[in-house]
């Protein structure tokens, strides 16, 4: 997961900072400094990343176009 992805899954799941931060157990400045290109844990990209999937959030590898996401459920 890169930052464009990580911005575009808390767009998809309509998430703040604090709102992933919550649900990954992070701090909301862990979340703010990753999406500004800070040095992190190690663990803690993972445990982001895992926290979205958790959420309906597929991942999409860089075909051409970009990587991306999309959402695994359906919107109701």
């Amino acid at each position: 997961m890169n930052i464009v992805q990580c911005k575009m899954a808390r767009v998809a799941l309509g998430w703040g900072t604090r709102d992933l931060a919550r649900n990954a157990g992070v701090s909301p400045d862990t979340v703010a400094r990753f999406e500004r290109g800070e040095q992190l844990k190690d663990a803690t990209i993972p445990a982001l990343r895992t926290t979205f999937e958790a959420a309906g959030i597929e991942f999409i590898p860089e075909n051409g176009g970009g990587p991306g996401v999309r959402s695994s459920r359906s919107q109701t």
